[in-house]
């Protein structure tokens, strides 16, 4: 959920200013896009001239009589402007590499031919931004983790090869051609290291340990990007599947394993309606094993997919943290689809919080407890207009 690591105040109090701006839609990730993008552009226009335009083409053509220097600020920023993409599609892997690139970028500054202090207090208030907002990017689609890591990898392998091929003479014995150079690189990316191609000078050992480096880096992320989703899903598709017993559209769906989440979905049940429980942890073996279970963070997008809220009746949020409930309602209007949603207040200080996200019904059961009970003991009159009024805000 995003936020988690903020106290409960304070994310209510951002819930309650996205539910006025209206920006679970479009922040952070589009702004953080726009800034990456800006910033590639900068970093080549700062390395390369006005003109980095024709390194590109030249690179395109396969002309690869380039001076050394040109090689990592281009593939930097390209590698930016590509990942600003993946940005705009909350795409977790699209977080993990732009995060190497931004420091990349630091390093190419700090490190490169040409210093400014303005873009690298840009890059670092970047990477900033990009690390306090690592939860909002949750969306792990394979396709999109599959191209990513294709292009990472390709990347990779052409900065290694044509480092490779740059410093050549400074290798013993020396790499004069494109062959031996990709050689090198792919031996030097696996850390396998035959030991055939050795860096004599300090500018070719500290490539050398660049490419191993960022080699080690760009294939663990690549292979849990694509592997992980793939594993997720399996496990979740047994866990699911060990309870599911009905087709997911025009049901309810109740979220949380407080007593009122399990009151509301007996009832439901009684009444002859299909009921889907989302949980945040798989019940145990034998526990709900007639029951349809999705297991997830019902603010995630993907979760809500699965348990068919863009095809429901109702949503309800009833879960024991009101930040979460404000959050759920937000990823199901989010979502779309027809379905109303209900979402429970817990504590009386974010009733006026949680109707900021608009839910449709706003279910109060606890707030009532103090007030009905102070009424019982003054002799005051209590209505069931009164009792629904308060319940049900």
């Amino acid at each position: 959920m995003p936020f988690q690591f903020l106290p409960q105040r304070w994310r209510l109090g951002l819930q309650r200013w996205e539910g006025l701006l209206r920006t679970h839609g479009w922040f952070p990730h589009v702004p953080l896009a726009l800034l990456l993008a800006g910033g590639a552009l900068k970093l080549l226009h700062l390395d390369l001239g006005a003109d980095w335009q024709r390194y590109l083409a030249l690179l395109m053509e396969g002309q690869f009589d380039l001076r050394p220097g040109v090689l990592p600020p281009l593939l930097i920023g390209l590698g930016q402007l590509t990942t600003a993409v993946g940005l705009l599609l909350r795409s977790r892997l699209a977080w993990s590499m732009a995060l190497l690139l931004v420091i990349a970028a630091v390093a190419s500054l700090v490190f490169g031919l040409h210093y400014s202090t303005l873009t690298l207090i840009y890059f670092s208030l970047l990477l900033l931004a990009l690390l306090a907002t690592w939860q909002r990017f949750d969306r792990s689609s394979l396709a999109a983790s599959t191209l990513f890591a294709f292009t990472s990898v390709a990347m990779l392998i052409m900065y290694a090869t044509m480092g490779s091929y740059y410093l050549g003479a400074e290798f013993t014995p020396p790499i004069k051609d494109l062959v031996t150079a990709l050689y090198y690189a792919l031996i030097t990316m696996s850390t396998v290291g035959y030991g055939d191609i050795v860096p004599r000078t300090p500018e070719a050992r500290l490539f050398a340990v660049s490419v191993v480096v960022l080699g080690v880096a760009v294939f663990a992320t690549s292979l849990t990007a694509v592997v992980a989703p793939m594993v997720k899903r399996s496990l979740q598709r047994i866990v699911n599947h060990k309870a599911r017993t009905m087709k997911r559209k025009d049901h309810f769906i109740v979220i949380g394993n407080t007593s009122l989440a399990i009151n509301t979905w007996r009832e439901l049940v009684k009444r002859g309606q299909p009921v889907t429980r989302l949980l945040r942890e798989a019940p145990a073996d034998g526990e709900h094993a007639d029951v349809d279970v999705v297991v997830g963070d019902s603010s995630d997008i993907d979760v809500l997919r699965q348990a068919g809220a863009h095809e429901a009746k109702a949503v309800l949020a009833m879960r024991d943290d009101d930040a979460e409930n404000a959050f759920t309602v937000l990823a199901v209007k989010e979502l779309g689809g027809g379905a109303r949603t209900v979402a429970a207040v817990n504590d009386a200080r974010h009733l006026s919080r949680i109707k900021l996200v608009q839910p449709d019904v706003v279910v109060a059961p606890q707030v009532l407890g103090g007030e009905l009970t102070a009424m019982l003991l003054t002799g005051e009159k209590v209505t069931a207009d009164f009792v629904l009024e308060r319940v049900f805000q």
